[in-house]
């Protein structure tokens, strides 16, 4: 097989391996304590660090099975430096984007505050916190640009 089809391939199984597994690690691993404390700031900053660190280990370590499951089912291999520089750098802008106020600071730059905050609890207001909201959608953009970042890494190193 030509080598541009199996990269192309690899990108292929990377992507849908990546993507399944976050949404499972974003929304099934995450315990609500992270998903709740990830984005501490002032007083608390240290246990949002943690809190987002966590949540990260997990999500990263999520993907790395499901991903390694993917390739011994596809007979796919790929080189582990590759693959583990692709992971980082997701694992990376995923703590940088979860810890929420560093995200919601790029939304403002891009001219996206006002969507960012749609759907955010209003003061007197029981409203929802995550899903639903502009902030959610436009973190759960940001986590797929990564994957698909991720998956060009991983299928650049196909063997």
């Amino acid at each position: 097989m030509p080598d541009h089809l199996k990269r192309t391939a690899a990108f292929a199984a990377a992507l849908s391996a990546l993507y399944a597994a976050h949404e499972v690690g974003d929304h099934w691993v995450q315990t609500d304590r992270q998903a709740e404390t990830k984005g501490e700031r002032g007083e608390q900053q240290r246990a949002g660090q943690l809190a987002c660190a966590r949540h990260v280990a997990g999500v990263t370590a999520t993907k790395a099975v499901v991903l390694a499951i993917t390739c011994k089912a596809l007979g796919l291999k790929l080189r582990p430096r590759r693959t583990a520089a692709a992971l980082a750098l997701d694992a990376a802008t995923h703590y940088w984007a979860d810890r929420r106020y560093t995200l919601e600071a790029f939304a403002d730059m891009l001219g996206k505050g006002d969507y960012f905050h749609l759907g955010l609890p209003r003061e007197g207001h029981d409203d929802n916190t995550t899903v639903g909201s502009g902030r959610f959608m436009l973190d759960q953009a940001f986590h797929r640009a990564a994957l698909w970042a991720a998956a060009l890494i991983i299928a650049g190193g196909v063997e």
